[in-house]
């Protein structure tokens, strides 16, 4: 098999083939990361940034770059103002994977399920005396109906089903 390659003497990124062995990797998120090691760090590393330079769509950019995050190529850390809200998202990108906490699998600690010990309940009869009982269930009456409502005497009977 014949590849022609060009003498480099501009326009060219030199990067390490490591991402482009990974077999993990889909080929999308491959040429996502070649692409985004070719971009000068000042570039808009947003889902919309690299789609505007892309045939892929945001959502696809998105998969690609979740892949790259869940891999160990790229770090997110979302930037916020003083009153909590997300303002701009911070791109580290590695031509190699980091270590990344694999929080599906962490081995997280069991709880204590053996039966607690149980003290024996009072057996005694309850007490019999009436206690009261607070009524909060109270309705003012002294508030005068200020509704109008107009409803004329056949209206009523009618209603009540009375032949008229």
């Amino acid at each position: 098999m014949a590849v022609f390659r060009i003498n480099k003497t501009r326009d060219y990124t030199v990067m390490s083939n490591y991402h482009l062995k990974d077999t993990r990797l889909s080929l999308k998120s491959k040429g996502l990361l070649s692409m985004m090691l070719s971009l000068p760090e000042e570039w808009n590393y947003t889902t919309r940034g690299l789609a505007a330079i892309c045939k892929e769509g945001v959502d696809s950019i998105g998969t690609a770059l979740k892949e790259l995050e869940r891999s160990g190529y790229i770090q997110r850390n979302r930037v916020r103002d003083e009153k909590g809200k997300i303002t701009d998202t911070e791109y580290i990108i590695f031509e190699k994977p980091q270590e990344t906490p694999n929080t599906e699998s962490q081995d997280t600690a069991k709880p204590y399920t053996e039966n607690p010990y149980m003290d024996k309940p009072n057996t005694e009869a309850p007490g019999t005396e009436n206690t009261a009982q607070l009524n909060t269930n109270i309705s003012n009456t002294q508030e005068l109906n200020t509704d109008i409502i107009s409803i004329s005497p056949k209206a009523i009977i009618r209603k009540c089903g009375a032949v008229t």
